[in-house]
């Protein structure tokens, strides 16, 4: 105890001051002091977060409110219902980022506006990295919106998915296929890819093949074939029915009957049902077949072909 005693308060060979001596005392008592002093920072930054938190709740409630305005304004003064999603979206998001601000000032009222463009000029470059995709979608999807390639209940084709448009969002796209499954593609897909839009005129073509027999007068076929459509119901007058041979099949000459119909998909398939029913009736009444493959099978004795080549071997 004398040793330690004699140490503390004297200079130690090789260390620039005495060593003093760390009273646990002393250190619950600065851990205590620290307590305090953010308990009570706590308590006084209490209110603002209270405001704060209240603020972001108000603004969940109005920018639905607002969106529903926006949207209810935009039906009337605008025809195009892309523009009219896009107004109430952007309206939706703007109220948020307001709501989002003036809750960050009243939390940290020593935050001053260079601040605040400050951090949001990091947070987007360190969001944008994270949320690349994202953005690359939102921007998309405007642009959708904006160039209204496609409308609400039009039947698209994007890759391997077709079927109708319910809804064009700012980050994706929903079709509803002809099974009834609901497919969402993110815009950035639709933006670049080709889509093929099946609605986007009155009429829509389409292509029926049959093949008639060798032995049937081509004139009168392509007369039968054409005259069987008429009346046939939903088979538009304009444009008219086209009937073209177009090639040589295997066992039948390949003839193509070319019809209008309304676009949609529903309509296409009911029509096409009753063209094969009048093209098969009309090909019935006029004694036209309609040949099937065939495949002509030669049969012969292998025991005469032997008797042949052993005479001609003999006979050298």
């Amino acid at each position: 105890m004398g040793q330690h005693s004699a140490i503390a308060g004297h200079p130690i060979p090789g260390l620039a001051g005495p060593v003093k001596r760390i009273s646990m005392t002393a250190i619950l008592q600065e851990i205590r002091t620290r307590l305090i002093q953010l308990v009570g920072e706590t308590v006084q930054l209490l209110p603002a977060l209270l405001i704060a938190f209240l603020i972001l709740a108000l603004t969940k409630w109005g920018a639905k409110n607002v969106q529903r305005v926006v949207h209810k304004g935009a039906r009337r003064l605008l025809r195009s219902r892309s523009l009219q999603s896009l107004l109430s979206q952007t309206s939706y998001v703007a109220s948020w980022v307001v709501g989002i601000l003036a809750a960050a000032v009243i939390a940290f009222p020593n935050l001053g506006l260079g601040d605040l463009v400050a951090l949001l000029g990091l947070g987007s470059v360190a969001i944008g990295f994270a949320f690349q995709d994202i953005f690359k979608n939102f921007l998309a999807g405007i642009l959708l919106l904006l160039q209204e390639p496609f409308e609400l209940h039009d039947q698209i084709i994007v890759g391997d998915y077709e079927g109708t448009v319910e809804e064009v969002a700012i980050r994706s796209t929903q079709i509803r296929t002809y099974r009834g499954e609901r497919v969402v593609i993110p815009n950035s897909i639709v933006f670049t890819s080709p889509v093929e839009v099946l609605t986007a005129f009155v009429s829509r073509r389409t292509d029926l093949a049959i093949g008639v027999d060798y032995n049937t007068p081509l004139p009168m076929a392509v007369q039968v074939l054409k005259e069987a459509l008429d009346g046939v119901e939903g088979v538009r007058v304009e444009p008219e029915v086209e009937v073209d041979v177009v090639g040589f099949g295997d066992s039948s000459i390949d003839v193509l009957v070319r019809y209008w119909t309304l676009p949609q998909r529903a309509e296409v398939r009911r029509v096409q049902t009753r063209v094969m029913m009048a093209l098969k009736a009309a090909c019935d009444r006029a004694d036209i077949s309609i040949p099937y493959p065939i495949r002509t099978v030669y049969h012969y004795d292998q025991r005469e072909f032997n008797e042949l080549f052993s005479r001609s071997e003999s006979q050298n």
